[in-house]
């Protein structure tokens, strides 16, 4: 009997190509979640009194965080729109687009005049360059899971899915960070004048190095299969909404919870904790810091657990962890220690990651390669509408109505039970052909042989 012998060098030819793209995804993710949360920090910082100064402060702060509101809408149009063209002409020149669009717009941001200067043009200025980071990061965050997910070894497809969703812990890490050293060093006078600028502008140096990496990349199997079969979607959008309907729907009520758990954590927990419990602005940013530094590593390690167990069991066990977690995360935070703050960021956090890593490779499998860079973006960026867009204002009603921060816990309860339903009427993915250009869909409620599963056309 005959064994096919593996040439070393070619096996570690591969590895090293899967590293550079694991590292140019990761690099663009957080760069672009990066310019993402700068924006939200920013406007709750700066942003109310230098572009909405007419304004009753408050008032001022609910006008800024609007304009970030922004950009959720945005990103549904971008995932179409980038999406369309990613299925049509591949998925390295949208990434190469995306992050190239994201980085003009935060760099205009830094460089724009404020409200003394120009009047009521710099809100409006304002809210165009925000509703352009949106469209960016509806195409950026499918084609860099694309990128690695269609590239990786079927064995580890979870593990590399789940590198890109480090970008979210990463970006917002460094934006609070860069705020933190700023506001540090520097007078209020000085960080309204122009210190706020500092961290837009920087942002270059970033998005420059991850085009230079991502310009050295090749193109997905995925796509270059399709393409040699002369197999691409005419209007790729349509196909989907035809086709895989129900995957975009239940994939996006499946990661629901995931920005519903993070936005508490990232931005109602600030609130919470630094005007009801009276932590100090510095206590409650290092706890968001020491969060998503666990984030860092606890993405990667669920990754991997999803390729040896499946997508979801890995992620029912993080929904059902922060259903669990819900009420003892803010009585941790209520006890008023640092000891508890920090264990309830970091007891939520890791829920979160389970729930949050394997859920970009999840996503990509459950559509086929004509239709996939479009399948993906538009479930995930609906999820973010559902789920992160309306969690600033949902709990910051229910502290106004009750006065009790526990009574966010229902709402994260709610919506991971959404999210959990949602992925229970979804197959398991974990055997999916994500090369086969003419294959049947997996459909909602079917259930995956032993054999690798085809999925999509």
């Amino acid at each position: 009997m005959t064994q096919t012998r593996v040439d070393p060098r070619t096996a570690f030819s591969d590895i090293g190509k899967m590293r550079k793209i694991a590292v140019a995804s990761v690099i663009g993710t957080t760069v672009e979640w990066y310019d993402l949360f700068l924006f939200a920090t920013a406007s709750a910082l700066v942003f109310n009194k230098i572009f909405f100064p007419s304004f009753d402060p408050l008032v001022g702060t609910m006008l800024a965080f609007g304009t970030f509101a922004a950009a959720y809408a945005a990103r549904i149009v971008g995932a179409a729109l980038f999406g369309h063209f990613g299925d049509r002409m591949g998925r390295k020149s949208m990434l190469l687009t995306s992050l190239l669009t994201m980085g003009a717009a935060t760099f205009a941001i830094g460089l724009l005049p404020d409200y003394a200067t120009i009047g009521i043009a710099a809100p409006i200025l304002l809210l165009t360059l925000r509703i352009i980071q949106g469209l960016a990061l509806g195409g950026e965050w499918g084609g860099a899971v694309l990128m690695v997910v269609e590239h990786a070894p079927k064995e580890k497809r979870g593990f590399y899915g789940s590198l890109v969703q480090v970008g979210v812990p990463g970006g917002t890490l460094i934006a609070n960070l860069v705020f933190l050293v700023i506001a540090a060093v520097m007078p209020e006078q000085e960080l309204l004048a122009w210190g706020w600028r500092v961290p837009f502008l920087a942002s270059i140096l970033l998005v420059a190095i991850g085009i230079y990496i991502r310009l050295t990349l090749e193109e997905t199997p995925s796509f270059q299969a399709v393409k040699d079969a002369g197999a691409k979607a005419k209007i790729p959008l349509a196909e989907l909404l035809r086709k895989y309907w129900k995957e975009v729907i239940l994939g996006a009520l499946a990661t629901v919870s995931t920005g519903t758990a993070f936005n508490i954590l990232v931005a109602f927990g600030l609130t919470y904790g630094k005007t009801e419990l009276k932590y100090s602005t510095n206590t409650m940013l290092w706890a968001v810091l020491v969060a998503c530094a666990v984030g860092l590593v606890m993405l990667p390690v669920f990754g991997r657990l999803s390729d040896r167990f499946g997508r979801k069991p890995i992620i029912v066990g993080g929904i059902v962890a922060e259903i669990v977690l819900a009420f003892p995360m803010f009585w941790l935070m209520d006890t008023k220690s640092i000891a508890g703050l920090m264990c309830a960021y970091v007891l939520m956090m890791t829920a979160f990651c389970a729930n949050y890593g394997p859920i970009a490779t999840f996503l990509a499998e459950l559509f086929g390669s004509r239709v996939r860079y479009s399948g993906l973006s538009v479930a995930y960026m609906l999820a973010g509408l559902l789920g992160s867009a309306i969690t600033p204002v949902v709990t910051t009603a229910l502290l106004k109505a009750t006065g009790q921060g526990s009574s966010v816990a229902w709402f994260l309860i709610g919506s991971a039970v959404v999210s959990l339903v949602g992925l229970l009427l979804l197959s398991e993915t974990l055997r999916s052909n994500l090369h086969s250009v003419h294959e049947a869909p997996v459909r909602a409620t079917s259930t995956p042989g032993p054999e690798e599963v085809p999925v999509g056309s």
